[in-house]
């Protein structure tokens, strides 16, 4: 595990590249990088340009960088207050036979449902650790937080319930070599605003949460990356040490 801090996206990105390759070559084993970003929207494969509502002078006044990435999913927000994790895990090996015929690796024995619901369970698991119940969402990615249902009006008539608020966003590549790049982002205390500026995941309706908005008093990025570490080791069987790049 990697405690980077706060690193420009672009960096980050080019620093999984070269992990990730060293993982493939054996020179390093399995790593978790975990950071923060300054103000970044990143769009993935599945990526739809409508779903970014600011335009160029609103993104520049706010100092937000946008990226297109090679990752599944569509628009997210990274930023200071919110932890990111980015797992570099070999999840398969590539097809040999199916490199040489089709000029790429072929990657069918990785499970990258399995790998997104173990994501979301060792960021549950995160989450208990800190007094908070996370949830995942049938048909949806990411950690959700299941709010109580709003209470009746003054006529007595129960209001609709609330749809859940994500916490943690999950976004994902495997690699020709089968290994993972992408990860997660965590909530912790980013500024709820920068979300207006997008349709975060291409979802309508359903708002962001952060850890801030739940727990009182809040616990320390420290405390948070602590629990995170723990949650990932104990779902995906790792025995955690902190090393430097």
């Amino acid at each position: 595990m990697h405690s980077l801090g706060l690193i420009p996206y672009q960096e980050a990105w080019d620093l999984q590249v070269r992990l990730a390759n060293e993982i493939a070559d054996g020179l390093r084993s399995p790593t978790l990088l975990l950071l923060e970003h300054p103000h970044t929207y990143t769009f993935g494969r599945g990526g739809d340009l409508k779903h970014l509502l600011w335009d160029e002078t609103t993104l520049e006044e706010k100092g937000i960088e946008v990226h297109w990435v090679d990752r599944g999913g569509d628009v997210t927000y990274h930023g200071p207050g919110q932890l990111v994790g980015y797992p570099l895990l070999p999840l398969g090996t590539p097809d040999t036979q199916s490199a040489q015929q089709k000029g790429k690796g072929h990657l069918p024995q990785v499970d990258y449902i399995e790998y997104l619901r173990k994501l979301e369970t060792a960021l549950i698991v995160a989450l208990a650790k800190m007094g908070v119940t996370g949830q995942q969402f049938p048909g949806l990615t990411g950690v959700w937080i299941h709010l109580p249902p709003p209470k009746s009006n003054s006529q007595g008539t129960l209001m609709a319930s609330l749809h859940p608020s994500k916490i943690a966003s999950i976004g994902v590549k495997v690699d020709a070599h089968g290994i993972s790049r992408h990860g997660f982002s965590l909530n912790v205390n980013p500024d709820m605003s920068y979300w207006d500026g997008i349709v975060a995941c291409g979802l309508e309706d359903y708002p962001g949460i952060s850890l801030a908005n739940l727990i009182s008093p809040l616990p320390s990025q420290q405390t948070v990356l602590e629990s995170v570490v723990a949650g990932f080791g104990e779902v995906f069987n790792f025995s955690m040490q902190e090393k430097a790049i």
